[in-house]
């Protein structure tokens, strides 16, 4: 099974053009025998890297004022609002994971949430996602997410979890994925560089899966000129505002592809997704290796609301 790692920029902040480039690359993908297209953390509609690059205190306004463009480009999944990607899905035939910048219309109509969708070979999204713990600065655009989505999902290239950037670092995340019969693990990012490559590998070892690494390779000159504070914000048109690295790495270890730095495109892999389950024959964390006896997880996938109208 070939899987294709976008490593190419969405047009930032602007929801419905990223959107039209998202189809395009998919149709890319499938183009050359790819059966997964995956992207990463946020594509959709950008991540919001100002958060960092603005003082708490100094940059609250133009914080606020970002935060408005940013919601208005944001993903409602109410109003359907994955649908041309889920027609793509299905058009070429091929199971897509894409990071995205959800609003909750439901509810407050205002709170984002950093999520992951996985949409199958069919159209239908069989898994939704909350990054559960934003890091850091991310805490004043994003909210927190439950354990509604911390599911594998049986999908036509196999069995498929992910979990988002430094989620990747928390013990008892990564293990609710390996309980669960994983092929292929991803793990969409913001991240980058040898700490997280390392991290990647290690958990393709601990796992015995399939594990995809990806970031947004992104240049300050693909940041569009009417951005507010574009100028404060990116004064080095010639900034590498993050490098990508797109990797995948083998069950048990070892590089399949990538990583793909400084550079734009799609990574291409070819991999065998029967080779996770036969790895774990060694090591198996959540089956033989396992002490129950000693250890338990106990996780709560009920999904979290504050209001309930009866």
């Amino acid at each position: 099974m070939k899987v294709s790692i976008v490593q190419q920029p969405p047009v930032y902040l602007k929801l419905e053009k990223s959107l039209e480039r998202a189809v395009e690359l998919v149709a890319q993908s499938a183009k050359q025998g790819c059966e997964m297209v995956v992207f990463p953390e946020t594509w959709l509609p950008g991540y919001p890297t100002f958060v960092w690059r603005l003082s708490p205190g100094a940059g609250m306004g133009k914080t606020d004022e970002l935060f408005a463009l940013s919601l208005a480009n944001s993903v409602d999944l109410s109003k359907n609002g994955l649908a041309l990607l889920q027609e793509a899905a299905k058009e070429h035939g091929v199971v897509i994971v894409i990071g995205y910048q959800e609003v909750d219309g439901s509810l407050s109509g205002s709170t984002l949430f950093n999520s992951c969708a996985i949409i199958d070979a069919d159209g239908k999204l069989v898994n939704n996602h909350r990054k559960l713990m934003p890091t850091n600065p991310e805490r004043m655009v994003w909210g927190f997410g439950d354990g509604s989505g911390l599911n594998v999902v049986e999908t036509a290239v196999g069995r498929v979890g992910a979990l988002i950037c430094w989620e990747n670092f928390m013990p008892l995340a990564r293990f609710a994925l390996y309980a669960q019969n994983i092929d292929i693990y991803v793990a969409p990012t913001w991240d980058s560089g040898e700490t997280w490559l390392s991290t990647m590998q290690h958990i393709a070892r601990e796992g015995g899966c399939w594990v995809i690494g990806c970031a947004t390779a992104l240049e300050a000159k693909d940041i569009p000129k009417d951005i507010p504070y574009r100028e404060e914000l990116f004064p080095n048109n010639d900034e590498w505002v993050n490098p990508g690295d797109a990797v995948v790495y083998k069950p048990f270890g070892g590089i399949a592809a990538g990583p793909m730095h400084q550079e734009k495109g799609l990574l291409i892999a070819e991999i065998d997704v029967s080779a996770a389950r036969a790895s774990r024959r060694k090591f198996d964390v959540s089956g033989h290796y396992a002490r129950p006896d000693v250890f338990t997880l106990n996780v709560n996938r009920q999904k979290q609301t504050p209001v309930t109208f009866s």
